[in-house]
């Protein structure tokens, strides 16, 4: 499901280093060498050359790079380059920073990542910034929004497979009496919604379709206008058809008003060793247009050139 291509010969990482280090080098920089070392390589791939480079040259890549690029080409290689939970708690806190009530940045992290990835995010965070996810998403929201962020940050879920079919059945009637009352922001739905893995979220939603004829989100759309109706549908949707959530952002990011360049350099640095592929399924069948050629028309030079290379584009 990952579009991001990796030579079957990785080059030995001290000469991925030697490379980079001579991208920098001279009076210009050699972008097309940087997207061509660090656009091919895997996260774990990545980390040791940061590693390496750190070694041979007692500077920071991240900081090199820092130096080098600018625009949005900078902040697409700063955010692929950087570990994954480092790149989510970077994320985290620019979305605690510029919360606003549509932004749905933190409840995308907390919701389309493993209860693992979700861990080492928030270490990171303490790590980076000195203090927890959960108190600066607990200080930086409130009312409503608060009742939800805070706990699907927080949580921990179970990874497993296992269903448990009396109980789905139960929590699809409790989900539906809480919405028919709109009573949208109540604990219980709450609890279910941050807590219960996502397998069996999956097996109580079907549960609900089955039992009352709709699509919870299709119940959930009382009022379009809402922001917290609309951070509980895009919940549902991390929760259970990540690609969806995601088609989306990316078609409301490339757009004729347009573009959204940190929604497109988030989901495609957050999500190309992930699911890209299915994303990519999604958005040609939603929009009729392949995502490539999307990004081709909306985007141009050398960030054009690195988001080409991270969705797989073969004429990049």
């Amino acid at each position: 499901m990952s579009t991001l291509t990796v030579p079957q010969q990785v080059p030995p990482v001290s000469e991925d280093v030697e490379l980079l280090r001579k991208a920098f080098s001279g009076w210009g920089t050699n972008e097309g060498l940087i997207i061509s070392i660090l656009g091919h390589r895997n996260a774990a791939q990545r980390k040791l050359i940061r590693q390496a480079y750190a070694e041979a040259y007692g500077e920071d890549l991240i900081k090199a790079l820092d130096k080098e690029l600018s625009n949005d080409f900078e902040r697409g290689v700063l955010i692929w380059t950087l570990d994954p939970a480092e790149r989510d708690a970077a994320l985290a806190n620019e979305a605690t920073k510029r919360w606003t009530s549509s932004n749905q940045v933190l409840m995308e992290i907390a919701c389309t990542r493993s209860s693992n990835e979700l861990l080492l995010a928030r270490q990171a965070y303490h790590a980076r910034f000195k203090k927890s996810l959960e108190e600066d998403v607990a200080h930086q929201t409130s009312g409503d929004f608060r009742k939800l962020l805070f706990p699907l940050v927080s949580s921990y879920r179970y990874d497993g497979d296992e269903v448990n079919m009396t109980l789905a059945k139960s929590e699809a009637k409790m989900l539906h009496e809480k919405i028919s009352n709109k009573a949208y922001s109540d604990e219980e739905l709450i609890r279910i919604l941050a807590t219960r893995s996502k397998t069996q979220i999956n097996a109580t939603l079907n549960q609900y379709k089955n039992e009352f004829g709709n699509d919870i989100n299709k119940d959930l759309k009382a009022d379009p206008k809402d922001e917290f109706l609309a951070l509980l549908r895009a919940t549902v949707k991390c929760l259970t058809r990540p690609e969806k959530y995601f088609e989306k952002v990316l078609r409301l990011a490339i757009n004729n008003r347009g573009t959204d360049e940190g929604a497109l350099t988030r989901v495609v640095t957050t999500r190309a060793e992930i699911d890209m592929k299915l994303i990519k399924d999604e958005y040609q069948r939603r929009n009729s247009i392949p995502l490539d050629r999307a990004i081709v028309k909306d985007t141009d030079g050398d960030y054009e050139k690195l988001l080409l290379e991270l969705v797989g584009h073969e004429d990049a």
